[in-house]
């Protein structure tokens, strides 16, 4: 009898153990899963930030060719355009001083000098027109945008349909500069790689302000793009970035292309 008792608690015992050592191993198991999961998580998660952190890099090493490239067209334009037209200026107003000129060979100079400082002065409010609108300074985004759309419309070769419900009070003016920069490149993609005949855009939204920019051009095969961004591009997403906004595009060949971003302007 006394032996059934002793042979049952040593198989109770058994029982007992084996369940903690299950339970212990079990434990075991779950600790180092949710060990290695969480390393699995926080190692995605640094993947995840050192390829911002390359992106972000990118943006900025593509402003800073882009913005090198707007100063060698400036001193070029300033040399090539500015520069060599006062230049002459200056000969034929030396020219002046020469005894013995009639009358014919003083007008004839003097309306050469006035001809050169006309096409100086042109083309120095060009320059300035592209390093800062006057209408944006003057009279805000939507303005300046509209002001844009009629310099391509007056070209008939493309359409530029424009619609916004924005009043832009509260984005700074440096802002209002990346936005309307976004929009020329947007533009300039669709004529110059395109071939686009028509483009829409439109802005809607207050704090959250958003634009849907379209058109009817050849399109092209986003997943290779991706790959390959071109400087305008890389140009566009940096001013989106410095907007902290976000950007999306959809293209496809014989389709057009489709762009939509949003910045906060506030």
């Amino acid at each position: 009898m006394e032996s059934q008792i002793l042979s049952g608690s040593i198989s109770t015992a058994t029982i007992i153990l084996s369940g903690i050592f299950l339970m212990l191993f079990m434990g075991t198991i779950l600790l180092l899963f949710f060990y290695f999961s969480k390393k699995k998580v926080i190692k995605k998660e640094l993947e995840k930030k050192d390829m911002e952190l390359l992106h972000q890099k990118e943006l900025l090493q593509a402003t800073l060719l882009v913005q090198e490239e707007e100063r060698m067209r400036i001193a070029r334009d300033l040399h090539d355009d500015i520069s060599s037209k006062l230049n002459v200026v200056a000969l034929n107003s030396h020219l002046l001083t020469t005894e013995g000129l009639n009358n014919d060979e003083v007008t004839e100079i003097t309306n050469n000098i006035t001809s050169l400082v006309n096409k100086a002065l042109e083309n120095s409010r060009k320059i300035a027109h592209d390093l800062l609108p006057p209408v944006l300074e003057k009279f805000g985004l939507n303005a300046a945008l509209e002001e844009l759309c009629l310099e391509y419309n007056s070209s008939k070769t493309v359409t530029v349909e424009f619609e916004s419900k924005c009043n832009f009070k509260g984005l700074d003016s440096t802002k209002q500069l990346h936005v309307f920069r976004i929009i020329q490149e947007l533009i300039n993609n669709s004529i110059r790689h395109g071939h686009a005949t028509n483009i829409q855009i439109s802005f809607w939204g207050d704090d959250l302000v958003a634009c849907t920019y379209s058109d009817n051009g050849k399109g092209f095969d986003i997943k290779n793009v991706k790959t390959k961004k071109g400087l305008g591009m890389q140009n566009i997403e940096s001013r989106i970035f410095f907007l902290d906004g976000s950007i999306t595009t959809t293209s496809a060949i014989g389709k057009g292309t489709t762009t939509l971003f949003n910045f906060k302007c506030v």
